[in-house]
């Protein structure tokens, strides 16, 4: 409980004995030395809350404040909204005068949360990045990381000329890589109501613009989803890794796609642990053409030394 006081006994000496172990006494809210006994502080304020609460149900009610600022509502949660019961403080129903009063209250409260032409263009963006983001059962973390790079690229005026939907993509697709989780254009695009040709460019413009810094995908990264996805074991995974790290040794990974490498060591550990799958099984699972599997998986054998018996 000592964070409930904001002190930390780490930083305190006793000024008589010179001593660092101190007792924090809450119920006092006094600060002693252990060993020589001086009270250093004697007028700790908590700045908790006055009330316990036993569970969440409890919290929700006994706490007087709202919802912590997002960024992912465009106006960041400030605002209030009506409630669409029609009933009063004491939970009786209005009357019909009252209820066609609510509802003109309610529809110019909703006119107002969105004043402008930049906070419609937020607002339907981060609706537009909600949606995708769900529909690829990403983070909320990713979630609050494109919004803040949405409205970088709103406050620096690089929206102009671009299409909504084009842009959300190319920021999800650099939150994902900031938050080093594999995606790929292909897959945003499936999702995103823009195309990849779109996305890819906004997403240049943006990086060039906003000086992102977006580190190359690590192809070990992609292995596991993959994994997952063709029903193989962790022998399988583990050695795909392996032929990974030794591809990077060989600096066999620079200039070459990172999902095709990563399909291409999945190939050949298959092989290895006697739990094969085919080209065409794993380039589907991956989302590249059979004779990238083909092409990436020679290099690997011929560079890494490996033998294999199909």
């Amino acid at each position: 409980m000592i964070e409930d006081f904001h002190i930390n006994l780490n930083d305190l000496t006793c000024p008589e004995c010179k001593n660092k172990s101190l007792i924090i006494d809450q119920d006092r809210a006094e600060i002693t030395c252990k060993f020589c006994g001086l009270v250093i502080s004697d007028k700790l304020v908590d700045f908790g809350p006055e009330w316990r609460v036993f569970n969440n149900e409890q919290r929700d009610k006994r706490s007087r404040t709202g919802a912590p600022l997002t960024l992912t509502i465009h106006d960041k949660g400030l605002s209030t909204v009506i409630d669409w019961r029609d009933k009063d403080g004491h939970g009786k129903s209005l009357t019909s005068k009252k209820r066609a009063q609510i509802y003109r209250l309610r529809k110019w409260q909703r006119r107002m949360r969105v004043s402008d032409a930049s906070e419609r263009n937020l607002a339907f963006a981060l609706s537009e990045l909600e949606r995708m983001i769900s529909q690829l059962g990403l983070s909320r973390n990713v979630q609050e990381t494109s919004a803040l790079l949405y409205r970088r690229a709103v406050e620096n005026q690089l929206i102009r000329g671009r299409s909504i939907e084009s842009v959300a993509g190319a920021v999800l697709y650099v939150a994902c890589r900031q938050n080093g989780i594999p995606i790929t254009l292909d897959e945003i695009s499936k999702v995103c109501r823009a195309n990849k040709k779109e996305i890819a460019r906004s997403y240049r413009f943006l990086s060039n613009e906003l000086m992102l810094k977006v580190l190359p995908t690590d192809p070990i990264s992609y292995v596991p989803r993959l994994i997952s996805k063709l029903y193989l074991d962790g022998s399988v995974q583990k050695k795909s890794i392996e032929i990974i790290k030794s591809a990077y040794t060989a600096g066999l990974t620079s200039g070459k796609g990172p999902i095709g490498i990563a399909a291409a060591a999945i190939y050949i550990a298959s092989i290895l642990m006697d739990k094969k799958r085919t080209q065409k099984d794993i380039a589907n699972a991956a989302g590249v053409t059979e004779v990238t599997v083909r092409n990436r998986y020679k290099e690997l054998l011929e560079k890494l030394n490996l033998e294999i018996y199909l």
